[in-house]
């Protein structure tokens, strides 16, 4: 992540740009129901997606054809759930690849499905169970941040490895080799970004307590629950 510009197959550029697509639609009505029920929430969204932005565009070299860097897209899966963070991701990445020449337009659905979609969802889904087991709040941040991160690369080595198969080795031993190439950088990226959001967490419940009660991160008290199921379908 981010696969770089024209380095996909156009067979494999269209393919995720069309699994993309219906949880950018998806996630854009998500988006605009919170908005528009919820109006005091815009803040809180611009700095999830600011957060991602900023993080995101620190880009180290990896593989070639792409490159490591932190997600940043944990705090906004725990915050407003993965359908609005493929929004604010897919915003993200499109600028990005316009303004920084990172990724590029006929990788965005390659690009949006890995770190805008993926990412988010596996990073919510492990902040999910650990929070009804009872887990303390900000352990299950920096699990959900760390989880988010690196399923993100390791749906990017798939990627390649399918657009890229080994000669005598074919799929499975491409995915060994990009996995255990972005391994190299993107563990430490993922431990430093949980412990990033973990910090960020720490200062949102300290200045949004209320706004995070509503999105049932906190309780009234201070006291963590487990996520409203009904509220979380809802939104």
């Amino acid at each position: 992540m981010h696969i770089a510009e024209g380095f996909l197959p156009p067979a494999h550029a269209v393919a995720w740009s069309v699994a993309s697509a219906p949880f950018v639609v998806h996630g854009a009505r998500s988006l605009t129901r919170e908005v528009r029920e919820h109006p005091e929430s815009t803040l809180l969204l611009g700095a999830s997606g600011a957060f991602t932005f900023v993080l995101s565009a620190l880009k180290l070299p990896s593989v070639t054809g792409s490159c490591s860097h932190p997600t940043g897209t944990g705090l906004g899966a725990v915050l407003f759930r993965p359908p609005i963070m493929a929004v604010l991701g897919t915003i993200t990445l499109l600028f990005q690849a316009l303004l920084l020449a990172h990724g590029g337009l006929t990788t965005l659905g390659a690009n949006v499905f890995s770190m805008a979609i993926v990412g988010p969802w596996a990073g919510y889904g492990v902040y999910r169970l650990l929070r009804r087991y009872g887990v303390p709040l900000m352990v299950t941040v920096f699990a959900g941040a760390f989880v988010a991160d690196l399923s993100t690369y390791c749906v990017t080595s798939v990627q390649l490895a399918l657009a890229f198969p080994d000669p005598s080795s074919g799929f499975l031993g491409a995915l060994g080799k990009f996995g255990s190439i972005f391994a190299v950088t993107q563990i430490p990226l993922a431990v430093s970004e949980g412990l990033l959001t973990v910090l960020v967490m720490r200062l949102l419940v300290q200045s949004s307590k209320g706004e995070l009660t509503r999105l049932g991160v906190l309780v009234t008290g201070g006291r963590n629950r487990k996520p409203d199921t009904t509220g979380a379908v809802a939104r």
